[in-house]
């Protein structure tokens, strides 16, 4: 795969979405459910040839992602900043994860067999759900530095709920592994803000219309 600022700005756009979906699934019963196939998709495809292929193989799959960072680095005086602790949160677990040769090693194999499982059952099908969960917790969270989700107690509470954000955070890794491998540092943030947020406009502006 060849890296570009543009496979940075996908990157961040994947991470962006995975963490309103855990946003929204804490909060409400409801959540898209195309936008979370996506995600969940998106941890099983290793070896994409381009970086929009982890994201099914279209930009208008990250519309969500691009707004959010435009929202979230651009000069929106609101931030939403649950939304920013997540993405910090990720990005410091992804530095772990990347220092734990163990840890990596692990993962390689959870993926692999992920792929198997993908030949008998849909990626938002509560087995894999289970499995993806399991995935997060045996190879990231046991890194430490666990990341806090605010919610409905009621939500956070139940053990499908628990699955399906531990699969989040999982595909929110996947996106933070690739901004590190597309060249992106928290320096980017520092110094490349502006630079991040024009390429996210001019591909917001290049997709075609959202249908109602």
């Amino acid at each position: 795969m060849e890296y570009s600022f543009s496979t940075q700005v996908i990157a961040l756009a994947g991470l962006c979405q995975a963490v309103k979906l855990v946003q929204d699934v804490a909060r409400n019963t409801e959540h898209d459910k195309s936008a979370l196939a996506i995600m969940l998709n998106s941890v099983a495809v290793v070896n994409a040839n381009d970086s929009i292929e982890v994201y099914g193989n279209s930009a208008s799959n990250l519309r969500t992602g691009l707004q959010l960072l435009v929202d979230q680095l651009g000069e929106k005086p609101q931030k939403d900043m649950e939304l920013t602790r997540y993405i910090v949160g990720v990005l410091a677990l992804e530095r772990r994860l990347n220092k734990s040769s163990a840890n990596l090693a692990k993962l390689g194999n959870k993926l692999q067999r992920l792929e198997q499982q993908l030949q008998h059952f849909s990626i938002t099908d509560d087995t894999m759900l289970a499995s993806l969960a399991d995935t997060y917790s045996e190879c990231i969270s046991s890194l430490g530095g666990r990341i806090q989700i605010y919610g409905q107690p009621e939500l956070l509470k139940q053990a499908a709920v628990q699955h399906k954000l531990r699969a989040l955070l999982l595909a929110a890794i996947r996106s933070a592994v690739l901004w590190r491998q597309a060249g992106g540092s928290r320096l980017n943030f520092l110094f490349k803000r502006r630079k991040l947020v024009a390429q996210a406009k001019q591909m917001l502006a290049q997709l075609p219309p959202s249908s109602l």
